[in-house]
């Protein structure tokens, strides 16, 4: 019996050989984890928290609620939002910046103290050298009505008094930047300061702190503790200094007698609030040098030089950009040293990544180049020689290189032989005969890249030449992105909408002004409607049928839906209208600060396009002509919706277009031909429309006037910026427009392309064709 037992334990656990690793593992995880869940329910106490209270003691109470009402605060709460129903509704009204509703403030404000004397000489360097560092920078002087330099902001106090300006100027700055900055630097139009080290210098100190910092000089007869800061050489005050020191003001310009505004300064802080100059603080040491006589800036070499953040005395302007231009000239080389550094330890880090140096990019430390993930992603080139293009904004084939794209050619070349001459130097030295190819592209990740193709000269040490043709590859690095100023709009102006109709249009207006009620007067849009009913010579005469009449039914139908709504009409007769004649019958009739939105009776304008109009649309800077999308002929490119679940009913229109960015979308196009929708103020309006007339007189004004859209008008005649950009949200019908044979040559061509593209892509079309053909055929 023996025997055959051991046989079938044999068997058994060569059965079970297989699965012993995940038996053994099972149980020793099971064992673990009871184990775990033994040590946890024996503790008792959480250690973390244990460790708060006293050491070696029992726990403390008081910590406990501490830590509770700590994490209490930390936890997110939902507000929900209540409105009391029996209170009518009030639009909340928002700030000017996002930064107001945070609280945040700006960081520095410069005041610069100038005179009669130094304001067009002094004053103007200090601006052309500093003013485009600072937030705001701002001159303050005691003479009355004086003469402001262009780009500068003068505050004029009157006085010349020393005491007097400085005290008005404190005051000026409390009043109407007080809530606004962190930090006031005040300086003399005859001290030079390095704007980026002031600027990095007040990154690094605390704002809750009451600091005046500077030069500190001591007062005559007074004691160590009492120092004033030296204004030729700038001082920094804290917002909670100048707080402070408001209420002041008016007992220190009385008690207080002195000749120099910084030293009345000091004494006033001193005697009011116990504070002096400290030229030291939280590590941060304010270092100023002062200029010899007759000291030239490009050989000084000395380290306090090197390192100052004010230089004074300047005498002079031309001083000033001198020593403007040592010191940018040292930024400039410690920026290259920095970027060699950074590039040093980026190449011995990529070594350790898994790419190994195949990962390193160039140049060194910029983005690798833009990989796309589908041909409709792939960055083309355009090709150039000196002095031709092959890809111009016409879309001509071939446009002569000129202005900015020539200057950036030429840049580009100078420095590929710069560059070229500069790593083979002295054994080789390169001349350009000149360019075989060239190629650019514009990286958004990146920047501009080049790709030359050079025939040059090289000359050896011992005068032999030779030529060669090489190929280089350039790159304009995208440098700090910066934020254009541009005037501020807001979303509250009202939208004055017009649209002229043509008796031809007039079947197709009711269904433009049901539209208009469920988009712009149902929500209560702020917007306004004018009809501009254009009448031919011989139609809406006397005991002639009005072909306008169902319009203005329809108008009236909507003003009695809409209590508190006019829909105002004009009637204008012309055997040719012309849009800007039009234009000019309406512009007549409204204040010069109204935003037009010119529109026709195929454009359906929601709340979206509205808001684009008052904010693309600036007065005196910008006019805004959107690219409406124009929906192909259903004949020939019937737009297909996803079918829906069984039972639903037939299925919604499609909205046109997938991807504007791959061509022409399914169902239909951006009409890049068509410019009758636009949006403009009523000022810029007339100033072109000014500038047009006062440049042609007489029948040449008539005749311009024939071949002339409004947006010509502003491109032509308007000192204005035209944006021209694609709109999603006018989608148009497809429509056949009346190409008028009294348009001029240029405007009548762009109408036929406008029809011809739009009745469909290119392969509904082929489609089409194809169809017809094979029907001609049977």
């Amino acid at each position: 019996m023996a025997g055959p037992t051991i046989m079938r334990l044999s068997s058994l656990l060569a059965l079970l050989r297989p699965a012993l690793p995940l038996i053994l593992g099972l149980s020793l995880g099971c064992s673990l984890s009871l184990l775990r869940v033994s040590w946890i329910q024996g503790e008792g106490e959480d250690p973390c928290v244990e460790a708060v209270g006293e050491p070696g003691g029992p726990q403390n109470p008081d910590s406990r609620n501490q830590l509770d009402q700590i994490d209490e605060d930390f936890k997110p709460r939902i507000i929900p939002y209540y409105r009391d129903p029996n209170k009518p509704y009030k639009k909340v009204l928002r700030t000017r910046y996002i930064q107001t509703e945070l609280g945040s403030r700006e960081r520095l404000l410069v005041a610069v103290l100038t005179s009669r004397a130094t304001l067009s000489t002094l004053a103007v360097a200090v601006n052309r050298t500093v003013a485009h560092h600072f937030p705001r920078l701002l001159y303050f002087t005691g003479q009355r009505g004086a003469r402001t330099p262009a780009g500068m902001q003068v505050v004029s106090h009157g006085d010349e008094r020393p005491a007097w300006l400085m005290s008005e100027t404190l005051r000026y700055l409390h009043t109407h930047f007080g809530a606004d900055y962190d930090w006031f630097f005040i300086m003399q139009d005859d001290t030079y300061v390095q704007a980026p080290r002031l600027a990095a210098l007040t990154g690094h100190l605390s704002i809750n702190q009451d600091l005046y910092l500077g030069r500190a000089e001591e007062f005559i007869g007074a004691g160590e503790q009492a120092r004033y800061c030296h204004g030729g050489f700038g001082y920094l005050l804290s917002r909670s200094l100048l707080l402070r020191l408001r209420p002041h003001l008016d007992g220190c310009r009385g008690d207080i007698l002195s000749a120099r505004p910084d030293e009345w300064l000091g004494r006033c802080l001193i005697d009011s609030l116990g504070v002096g100059c400290v030229s030291q603080h939280q590590g941060q040491q304010y270092r100023s040098f002062e200029l010899a006589k007759n000291r030239d800036p490009e050989k000084e070499v000395s380290s306090a030089f090197l390192s100052a953040f004010a230089v004074h005395p300047v005498s002079e302007g031309t001083l000033m950009y001198r020593l403007h231009k040592r010191f940018s000239a040292l930024e400039l080389e410690r920026a290259y040293s920095e970027i060699e550094q950074l590039q040093a330890q980026i190449r011995n880090l990529t070594v350790l990544t898994p790419e190994g140096e195949a990962g390193l990019s160039w140049p060194v430390g910029l983005p690798a180049p833009f990989t796309p993930h589908s041909r409709f992603e792939v960055l083309g080139w355009d090709y150039f020689t000196e002095q031709h293009t092959f890809s111009c904004a016409d879309g001509a084939p071939k446009c002569p290189l000129q202005g900015a794209s020539r200057a950036d050619v030429g840049d580009a070349v100078e420095t590929a032989l710069e560059q070229l001459n500069r790593r083979y130097q002295p054994r080789l030295r390169f001349q350009k005969q000149r360019l075989l190819n060239g190629y650019r592209r514009f990286d958004p990740a990146r920047g501009m890249e080049y790709t030359l193709d050079l025939l040059l000269e090289a000359v050896t040490q011992r005068g032999h030449r030779r030529a060669l043709a090489r190929r280089v590859s350039l790159l304009r690095p995208l440098s700090r992105v910066e934020i254009l100023p541009m005037p501020y709009v807001t979303e509250a102006t009202r939208v004055q909408l017009v649209l002229p109709l043509l008796v031809a249009e007039a079947a197709a207006a009711p269904a433009f002004l049901e539209a208009f009620a469920a988009t712009v007067l149902e929500p209560r849009e702020h917007a306004l409607l004018t009809l501009l009913l254009v009448y031919g010579p011989r139609e809406g005469g006397r005991g002639a049928p009005d072909p306008f009449l169902g319009v203005k039914a329809a108008a009236a139908e909507l003003e009695r839906r809409y209590p508190g709504t006019r829909l105002a009409w004009l009637a204008v007769r012309a055997e040719a209208p012309s849009q800007v004649r039009l234009m000019d019958v309406v512009s007549k009739k409204h204040p010069v600060d109204t935003l037009f939105f010119l529109t026709t009776v195929w454009t359906r304008p929601g709340p979206e396009v509205l808001n684009r109009c008052r904010m693309n649309a600036i007065s005196g800077w910008q006019a805004f002509f959107p690219v409406h999308f124009q929906e192909f002929n259903p004949a020939l490119a019937p737009q297909r919706s996803p079918p829906g679940p069984p039972g639903a009913g037939p299925d919604p229109p499609s909205p046109p277009g997938a991807d504007p960015s791959r061509g022409a979308p399914v169902g239909g196009r951006f009409d890049r031909q068509a410019s009758a929708e636009g949006c403009f103020y009523n000022a810029d309006y007339l100033a072109a429309r000014a500038r047009l007339a006062g440049e042609l007189a007489g029948q040449e004004e008539e005749e311009a006037l024939e071949g002339l859209e409004v947006m010509d008008v502003f491109l032509r005649f308007s000192g204005l910026h035209l944006f021209r950009a694609v709109e999603p949200g006018l989608v148009q019908k497809f429509s056949l427009r009346d190409c008028s044979p009294r348009l001029s040559e240029e405007l009548y061509h762009r109408c036929r392309l406008s029809n011809l593209e739009g009745l469909g892509g290119r392969a509904q079309l082929a489609m089409a064709l194809f169809e017809q053909e094979q029907a001609n055929s049977t």
